[in-house]
């Protein structure tokens, strides 16, 4: 049976081809495949509520919601209604969102065509009654001095990028218990700008589940989007449990695994950057390092910079083998048994 999002996978494909690379950077959004749509649309917990608030901010073409509403369609939701809100300010993508939306009977559509962050900070944030909300946000980074950041800053949003932005906002308009599922950059787990939003997300809403892809070439392909990127389940006001981590290689799924995580493995209790730690491995000693590290980079003289060397990015001037005048690239494979072991011969990255 074809569903709605198909043929919105269909619209995608021709637009992102038919788009300029930098439009899509002007406006950091990068659309969702079908495929990923339909996964992240898998997510959400079943639910006795008979009224459902959908959020689709960063709408697109509308493959998320599309996503969402065909799973109610073959009756996997109880709802009894719902009404989905879906911003999306780029002109050439809201014919086709009206379009893919209106076609669902007994739906309550509103398609706001004004920017998310600032409608969205106007009256100050709040419980806007949203039970659920599905996110590609946009990627972009956000000046120091714009109006996005004194927007935020107003509401007690400290961060520095669209996507995390887009995110804290989504949280603070849900209803109690309301369920969350987006895919952003990974940048948020530990980068130092993030702690703030971290500190948001941490004390607004439990983390049910993280994804994580091997592949980072291949969840948005057609757009030659390089970024590693997660996709992660909240719920607002949750009681914290276990987080289930789920892995794939890339956007088919195919070898998709599962396992459950202590939450207090993925944020250590001690650990006043709040990092969130991705594991995928049950395997205790691999994971409980709290304890063994005694010192920060910063104590033992240490600074740490990532992003200037790029490997993928800089293959002409890499080596295989120590030269004059070059100088070491360590990667994880080299950091085995507290010490660390460079060059190695026949070195591969794993």
């Amino acid at each position: 049976m074809l569903q709605q999002l198909d043929t919105a996978d269909s619209v995608r494909r021709k637009l992102t081809h038919g788009t300029t690379r930098e439009h899509k950077a002007e406006l950091g959004q990068f659309m969702t495949p079908s495929s990923v749509a339909r996964f992240m649309a898998s997510l959400f917990p079943p639910s006795d509520l008979k009224d459902c608030h959908l959020l689709d901010a960063g709408a697109g073409v509308g493959a998320l919601s599309c996503a969402f509403l065909d799973r109610w369609v073959d009756d996997e939701f109880g709802f009894n209604s719902v009404q989905v809100t879906a911003y999306e300010v780029d002109d050439e993508l809201q014919s086709h969102l009206k379009q893919h939306l209106n076609s669902y009977a007994d739906v309550t559509t509103s398609i706001i065509t004004d920017d998310y962050i600032q409608l969205a900070t106007n009256k100050g944030l709040q419980n806007r009654g949203y039970t659920h909300a599905i996110l590609n946000p946009p990627y972009k980074k956000i000046n120091s001095k714009s109006k996005h950041r004194l927007a935020l800053s107003n509401v007690g949003i400290e961060t520095v990028n669209l996507y995390s932005a887009f995110i804290a906002l989504a949280l603070g308009e849900m209803a109690p218990g309301g369920q969350i599922v987006a895919i952003i950059p990974r940048s948020f787990c530990n980068g130092p700008y993030y702690r703030p939003f971290r500190d948001f997300i941490l004390e607004r809403a439990s983390i049910r589940q993280m994804h994580l892809f091997e592949s980072r070439s291949k969840t948005f392909s057609d757009d030659q989007v390089l970024q590693e990127n997660i996709i992660i389940c909240l719920e607002r006001d949750g009681e914290q449990g276990p987080v289930t981590i789920s892995t794939s290689t890339d956007d088919s799924f195919s070898d998709l695994t599962n396992c459950e995580i202590p939450f207090e493995r993925i944020v250590f209790p001690d650990d006043p950057e709040r990092f969130i730690h991705v594991q995928t491995t049950t395997d205790k000693s691999a994971i409980e390092l709290s304890s063994a590290v005694l010192y920060s980079m910063t104590e033992i003289g240490v600074k740490l910079s990532t992003g200037p060397v790029v490997d993928f990015r800089l293959k002409e001037y890499l080596r295989d083998m120590p030269e004059e005048d070059a100088v070491p690239l360590i990667y994880p494979a080299h950091l085995k048994a507290y010490k660390t072991t460079w060059p190695i011969p026949n070195f591969k990255k794993i």
